[in-house]
């Protein structure tokens, strides 16, 4: 009877709903360009990888980026603020993650301009990726990734 009643609550427990991790996906705020439609498939690409992502139109977007200490030559398509983080332009997500990941003392990262077949962008993608750090002490941006 023992064990009977051991296997049945096994069992129970193997259809009892998992606790909610306290992380839970990562949120973003995305600002854009309101004529952009790039920017809304890049913030698609992010929500089918997991991320809530809010998106916000401003004709400040250069403004936005500026305040946030990314470089005018370095700044992408649109602005994203996750986790204390600046992210620019269109960064693979195995790079977003890594960022949220390893937390280096940085205040983000840009992929500058608007690549073709980087994700949100129409195409096939030609070249490497190279995402750069943006600092928070004012040094010069350091590569921090390849794609």
């Amino acid at each position: 009877m023992q064990r009977r009643t051991f296997l049945l609550a096994g069992t129970a427990a193997l259809f009892l709903p998992l606790p909610a991790t306290a992380d839970g996906p990562a949120r973003a705020m995305l600002y854009k360009n309101p004529q952009c439609g790039c920017c809304e498939g890049y913030a698609a690409y992010l929500r089918e990888n997991g991320f809530v992502v809010d998106v916000k139109a401003t004709n400040d977007l250069a403004e936005i980026s500026r305040k946030a200490g990314v470089p005018e030559d370095l700044e992408g398509c649109h602005t994203m603020f996750i986790d204390g983080y600046v992210i620019d332009g269109h960064v693979p997500v195995n790079v977003v993650r890594k960022l949220l990941s390893e937390k280096p003392a940085i205040a983000g990262i840009t992929l500058p301009g608007m690549p073709m077949g980087s994700p949100g962008m129409v195409g096939t993608k030609t070249e490497v990726f190279t995402i750069y750090s943006v600092t928070k002490d004012g040094k010069p941006p350091a590569i921090y990734a390849t794609e």
